[in-house]
């Protein structure tokens, strides 16, 4: 055996990585990626864009695009989601499973048409996580079935556009009209008048899009979006913007270990109208037996922050663990995700988190923590 320590592999850097050292972003390696952390503060990025709008560089990303014969029904085998009842111009997000019905990651998946041979097509974004596992995922399931994927993830810059004031915003820069698209909806646009793949989707709770370019039209409309007013904005406060509309993060609320039932997506699980699917089996026991444990939302009754990997207490005894949890900006409370038996998961259950060896009360309360007051629907 060598006593030689391995050389760690060197951050990748997005295509907007120097607009963010231009800004003097706080950078920090997140998935194998050096990222903006945050720009002005989070807190200030979080009130932009719950009040205003805001921007992320979320080029990291894993962007594939599939096309083939059948492609709809290929991938439906992947997925608990009925994919077969997107139109072209409509997204699912779902999660790819494991035999166990563990989640490998979730995904959207943008169907966007086809053609009179019958070749379908759409686009897929992964997490940067685990886009090597799902590419080779991917790959295994649909090698048998003619659809070719392309991984774009290096080629294209994803910059997401979030807030109320996303729409008027982006607008300026986009040839074709914003308004109608809905939420979940996408398009082949034009993005100062180069070609973009823009989507009504985003990871904040709030209205906003999503939009695919080259590098340098991604460089062009990241200064543009500035300077028309829009606020650049770190992974801090996408954190705690996602975590108050209670949206998963793969591999800590959400993992290979976790069923979507148990994460509280039973929506994505549609037994009733598609056929087979890995883990269907698992699922179809889950569901009559009822799940064993739930990710349920916790508010803290004081200021103390309950992080990732927390021990939940019920009568000084460990239940559970917190997944993910912060100060939310928003509500000015600490709220927090955790998994629990499901007896003790009711709304108003009196709970305890232990924080540096002390035990601080908690209790459940209901999902999403916040609830934008509009949505495109």
């Amino acid at each position: 055996m060598s006593n030689q320590t391995e050389t760690p592999l060197p951050l990748l850097r997005t295509p907007l990585f120097e607009l963010a050292v231009e800004l003097k972003a706080r950078l920090t390696p997140f998935a194998g990626w050096e990222m903006a952390v945050q720009y002005t503060g989070i807190g200030q990025e979080h009130q932009a864009i719950r009040t205003n709008a805001g921007m992320f560089d979320i080029s990291h990303m894993g962007k594939f695009t599939l096309r083939g014969q059948e492609l709809i029904s290929k991938l439906q085998y992947l997925v608990p989601s009925d994919l077969s009842r997107l139109q072209p111009g409509q997204a699912q997000y779902t999660v790819l499973l494991n035999t166990d019905a563990g989640i490998l990651d979730d995904i959207i998946f943008y169907y966007q048409g086809q053609d009179e041979s019958g070749e379908q097509w759409g686009v897929m974004i992964v997490n940067a996580s685990t886009r090597t596992r799902d590419k080779a995922w991917l790959l295994a399931n649909l090698e048998s079935a003619n659809v070719t994927l392309q991984d774009v993830s290096k080629d294209q810059v994803l910059i997401a556009v979030q807030g109320p004031q996303a729409v008027s915003h982006l607008q300026q820069f986009v040839k074709e009209d914003l308004t109608p698209i809905k939420a979940f909806g996408h398009l082949e646009a034009t993005v100062l008048d180069k070609p973009a793949f823009i989507a009504r989707t985003g990871y904040t709770g709030e209205d906003g899009f999503e939009v695919m370019v080259d590098p340098a039209v991604g460089m062009q409309l990241w200064r543009s979006l500035i300077a028309a007013g829009v606020v650049p904005c770190g992974l801090g406060a996408r954190d705690t913007l996602r975590l108050e509309a209670a949206m998963a993060l793969y591999g800590q609320d959400i993992d290979d270990r976790t069923t979507p039932l148990e994460a509280g997506l039973g929506w994505l699980v549609h037994l009733d109208t598609k056929g087979d699917f890995i883990g269907r089996s698992v699922l179809e026991e889950q569901k009559a037996a009822g799940v064993q444990r739930r990710l349920v939302g916790l508010e803290m009754q004081g200021r103390n922050i309950a992080r990732h990997g927390y021990p939940v207490l019920h009568n000084g005894e460990k239940v559970g663990e917190v997944t993910s949890g912060s100060w939310s900006p928003t509500m000015e409370k600490a709220i927090a995700l955790a998994y629990l038996p499901t007896q003790l998961s009711k709304l108003g259950q009196q709970l305890e988190v232990e924080i540096r060896g002390k035990a601080y009360p908690a209790v459940v309360v209901k999902k999403p923590f916040y609830r934008a007051s509009y949505r495109a629907s």
